[in-house]
């Protein structure tokens, strides 16, 4: 069975993406919150699928070194990586950005990103798969913590993607349609959710383009 590693599978898109991939592929899913995984693991399992749950910190270096090791050692290789952890620091105008928000939506939208590209490369060799997921907020008001480090994380993916294009792994930047998450929600208060996608019927819509 084909393996696919997902990042940020605690929540929203990256949850949803990692049910609907389970009939098809071992699933190992890294998120921080471990109540988080087990609830995946027991939607997975109900479906007839199977997980391995790993609870890190994408920010930590040796954690994600260890991750892609024990990856290598079991399964020898990766055929799919979807990466949907982010961080959005509150929205803020630009001079009152705080440092603390803003160190980490790097740490985890950027510097994550960058060492991430660099461990998963050699276990996706030239037929793997990589999916990143678009969220053009760059240079909204208020968004400047979230999106100049997404728009910076996309940028990191579309290079990779370039650079890759004749050689592989092939690498994908989709754009989900807006969703009724909980990130969202802090963006865009008292917003008609209704109107809104759901993140389970973003990833049935988009796991044909994930998987071709």
């Amino acid at each position: 069975m084909p393996t696919a590693l997902v990042t940020g599978a605690t929540r929203g898109l990256g949850f949803a993406v990692a049910r609907a991939l389970a009939p098809t592929h071992h699933v190992v899913a890294v998120g921080r919150t471990t109540g988080a995984l087990e609830e995946l693991d027991d939607a997975i399992r109900a479906a007839g699928g199977q997980a391995t749950l790993a609870p890190m910190d994408i920010t930590i270096a040796e954690a994600m070194q260890q991750l892609c090791r024990g990856v290598f050692e079991r399964f020898g290789r990766l055929d799919l990586w979807v990466h949907a952890a982010i961080h959005s620091g509150p929205l803020a105008p630009a001079p009152h950005l705080q440092d603390k928000d803003f160190d980490r939506c790097l740490a985890v939208n950027v510097k994550a990103t960058q060492r991430l590209i660099g461990y998963v490369a050699p276990l996706l060799g030239q037929d793997g798969r990589a999916v990143f997921f678009d969220d053009p907020q760059a240079g909204r008001p208020f968004y400047g913590h979230y999106g100049a480090t997404k728009a910076a994380q996309v940028a990191l993916a579309q290079s990779w993607a370039a650079e890759t294009a004749r050689t592989g792994p092939r690498v994908a930047i989709l754009a989900p349609q807006p969703m009724a998450t909980a990130m969202r929600a802090r963006f865009h208060p008292g917003e008609d959710r209704s109107r809104l996608a759901t993140p389970d019927s973003e990833a049935a819509r988009l796991l044909p383009e994930i998987l071709s």
